[in-house]
């Protein structure tokens, strides 16, 4: 699977996750079907176009363990993913050592692997310039992150 369509995949997917619900960039790898390829799931979002449309849902999307991921020194990209999260009546809470938390089993959407639709008959509209030149997803290497 090249890069181009490993993200439509990912698209296709984030666009069915509900309205007050969340997921783990590891449940998304799984529902496409390369399991160990969390991180790339984290790649796709962060090179998301901007005003797509349909949009996609990017904030509905955390680590496993319910923390919204710091984007790192000096960013307030887990800020602005809390906010949009709780725009949509989704509790964020703040724990003692400052990490951003959602509460996975209140919020949580994890159906099992076969139930989405993976958008396979190109049926998403083209996303954007995404060079060949992106490479290949490589489906044998990169540890599992669920």
């Amino acid at each position: 699977m090249d890069i181009a369509e490993f993200h439509a995949k990912v698209y296709h997917v984030v666009r069915q996750i509900p309205p007050q619900h969340v997921t783990s960039y590891g449940h998304i790898a799984k529902l496409i079907g390369m399991p160990n390829y969390s991180r790339h799931v984290g790649q796709a979002l962060k090179f998301l176009p901007a005003n797509v449309n349909p949009p996609i849902p990017w904030q509905r999307i955390i680590s496993s363990s319910g923390i919204i991921s710091s984007r790192g020194p000096g960013t307030s990209g887990a800020d602005v993913q809390r906010h949009a999260l709780e725009a949509e009546g989704v509790e964020v809470t703040v724990t003692r050592g400052g990490e951003i938390r959602v509460d996975l089993r209140q919020y949580g959407w994890f159906p099992a692997v076969g139930t989405v639709d993976l958008g396979d008959e190109d049926n998403d509209q083209d996303l954007g310039d995404e060079d060949s030149d992106q490479g290949h997803v490589d489906e044998g290497n990169e540890a599992a992150e669920a």
